[in-house]
């Protein structure tokens, strides 16, 4: 394992600190080509980008571990981490495991031996959760086919691909390379000499795009992939989760900005964390490190939830420009950073509540008052955006198939965020969708409720294998085509 001297240096306010992992000499498991490679070249990537980068080959199950433990020594709270790992994974009842170049062969029944000798990919976000990063990325280049298989004998329960990262907590960002059931191209022909994986070599020139947000990056490497693995019949569509709180500019700023706003640093510093502390005299909307709000419907209304950058010892709050600010009050908990009561970062807001500016204000650990900061709240927008979230991190429900006087197809779950939604199409056996499914329109008042006389289902053949879905999001987007089988 190699790191960069500046590892070793005082810890920094904000920095970018990466660890990028590839594993290609299984002992037991067959061998990969490429993986050693793709992580040497998003090591190099990232340098460019300003990381401080450590890279690590063919990592047993013990040096795994010391070099996870070198990363946290490396991150420091506020930081940027970026963790990259190109090698066999292995998903075992909805968790996902990193195989080290030692894991041993298992057969059917054997789960737990996997399990023990693996690296739990979740585990790696509670660690950096418990560093306090405020922008974890994570890309996995490991959806591979199952390694375990071997002719004559019943492989261990799971899959070769990973399972979908759904439940990301605030501050992280995932990309896979390929979507559930996908396997991941190492190369697109015989005749094809590059010495990356499709996916690897797409994402790492992508994340040089000056001015691209982790959004966009993620975005055109899946187009580009999956046209790439089209050209050879193969479907591959890297996918990403989004669980971010700032709009992430690894290589400079947006594109749409003027020169004039942009700091007079280098692009590659431009970064996607603001610093930690800035002047806070005269508050403004495009303030890079005002707090944040992140707002999400339920049956009872809103809850507004409050991110703000420094540690607080109080946060109140009212309604436009005028009137007394109200206290958010303290949770039952100890904030480390302060030693004291952790203040409330939520409010409530009424099902009806009309678009408003919410002014925020906090105390900081000084026992300064500083803002008020102004946050919109367009609570048509905030809906939309809300919905649409969900129904990317729950793709695998979008539909459901039952056996009740014949088959059917369910799509209630699409029928509870259809706010987010223009148009749902359907394709029956086929993996173009092709039909309209027919829901009710948005309520506002109550968003999810589905009316009575409506009918979340299709009756479908009952030879019928697999359906596809696509839908249309209110924004004009599209979400890729999902398959769903019996």
């Amino acid at each position: 394992m190699a790191s960069l001297p500046a590892l070793a240096a005082p810890a920094q306010a904000v920095k970018r600190v990466a660890l990028v992992i590839g594993n290609n000499d299984y002992k037991n498991v067959p061998k990969l080509q490429k993986a050693v490679n793709d992580a040497r070249t998003m090591g190099d990537t990232l340098k460019q980008l300003g990381f401080s980068v450590m890279v690590a080959e063919n990592q047993t199950r013990q040096a795994f571990s010391q070099t996870l433990l070198a990363f946290d020594a490396a991150v420091d709270p506020g930081d940027t981490a970026f963790f990259f790992y190109a090698g066999h994974g292995f998903e075992i009842a909805g968790q996902n495991f990193l195989l080290p170049t030692d894991v041993p062969a298992a057969s059917e029944g054997q789960e737990e031996l996997v399990r023990d000798a693996s690296v739990l990919a979740d585990r790696i976000i509670e660690r950096l959760q418990n560093k306090k990063v405020r922008t974890a990325i994570l890309v996995f280049d490991a959806c591979r086919n199952n390694p375990f298989e071997r002719s004559g004998t019943r492989a261990v329960a799971g899959g070769g691909g990973l399972a979908p990262m759904t439940q990301l907590p605030e501050g992280v960002f995932s990309v896979f390379s390929a979507g559930p059931r996908q396997t991941a191209l190492d190369r697109l022909s015989n005749n094809d000499d590059n010495p990356n994986s499709v996916f690897t070599r797409t994402f790492a020139k992508e994340l040089l795009q000056p001015g691209e947000n982790l959004v966009q990056v993620a975005q055109h490497t899946r187009r580009l992939v999956s046209e790439m693995a089209e050209t050879v019949s193969h479907k591959q569509i890297p996918v990403y989760f989004d669980q971010m709180v700032d709009d992430v500019f690894l290589n400079g700023i947006a594109k749409a900005e003027p020169a004039a706003a942009k700091p007079a640093e280098p692009p590659q510093k431009v970064a996607a964390l603001p610093p930690v502390s800035v002047p806070r005299t005269a508050p403004s909307n495009d303030s890079v490190n005002a707090p944040i709000a992140m707002f999400s419907r339920h049956n009872g209304g809103w809850t507004v939830v409050f991110s703000i950058p420094d540690p607080t010892l109080g946060i109140s709050w009212r309604i436009g420009n005028s009137g007394e600010f109200r206290e958010t009050g303290f949770l039952d908990t100890l904030d480390p950073r302060t030693r004291k009561r952790m203040p409330n970062p939520s409010i409530e807001l009424a099902a009806d509540a009309p678009a408003a500016t919410i002014e925020l204000r906090y105390v900081d650990t000084s026992g300064e008052l500083q803002g008020p900061f102004p946050i919109k709240f367009d609570p048509e927008a905030a809906l939309i955006h809300d919905q649409r979230k969900i129904l990317d991190m729950t793709a695998t429900s979008w539909l459901s198939f039952r056996e009740f006087n014949g088959l059917l197809v369910y799509y209630t779950h699409l029928m509870s965020y259809r706010c987010a939604i223009r148009e749902a199409r359907v394709g029956i056996d086929t993996a173009v969708p092709d039909k309209v499914l027919k829901m009710p329109p948005c309520d506002p008042r109550d968003p999810s409720e589905i009316p009575r006389d409506a009918l979340p289902y299709l009756k479908l053949a009952p030879s019928t294998q697999f359906v596809s879905v696509e839908l249309t999001y209110r924004d004009g987007s599209v979400s890729e085509i999902k398959s769903f089988r019996r």
